[in-house]
């Protein structure tokens, strides 16, 4: 199997990771931070909001099998790219819209997508997610990991989580395992 990397964050990782396990050919999709100042970040570190990271997942896939371009299909419809430093009631700069680029043929897709979405009036209002060079990738504690699957009733996955998973589900169908 071909194997590619791409690291987006969207808000809270918990909504992003849940989305992309579920896609056909994403070997995996780990929650982590990226694109800050601090060594070996936590969770802990990363809620001060003074870190520089980003909530991230990085995700494996087969681009045989699911195209960078899905990949960006689906992170613009499952979180709002024209909030800066914030998703819904998540604020800071921890959850901003970002795409952390690994060849410059993804810094090339991801910019010509954004171009495509703001011209195209899809959003509102423009979009401010940054495309930036990837840097360090730092995996979560543990057990944010799958953090969705293991905890569906409680209430931010219900109520956050669930509706993001759904809107995914619905939309891109196809595109599931």
């Amino acid at each position: 199997m071909a194997r590619a990397v791409a690291t987006l964050a969207g808000g809270c990782f918990w909504c992003i990771e849940t989305v992309f396990n579920r896609l056909r050919g994403v070997e995996s999709a780990v929650s982590g931070y990226m694109g800050g100042h601090t060594l070996d970040p936590t969770y802990k570190d990363i809620c001060n909001g003074d870190t520089g990271h980003a909530e991230v997942v990085q995700i494996t896939f087969d681009p045989d099998v699911i195209a960078y371009r899905d990949l960006l299909a689906v992170f613009f419809t499952i979180h709002d790219p024209t909030q800066l430093n914030r998703q819904g009631n998540d604020v800071g700069t921890q959850y901003r819209s970002a795409i952390f680029w690994h060849t410059p043929e993804q810094k090339d897709e991801a910019e010509a997508v954004i171009a495509e979405l703001n011209t195209s009036r899809q959003f509102a209002a423009p979009i401010v997610t940054e495309v930036t060079e990837a840097t360090t990738f730092y995996p979560a504690e543990d057990y944010h990991q799958r953090y969705y699957e293991q905890n569906p009733h409680q209430p931010y996955c219900q109520f956050v989580v669930a509706p993001k998973v759904a809107k995914a589900e619905g939309k891109f169908a196809g595109l599931l395992m």
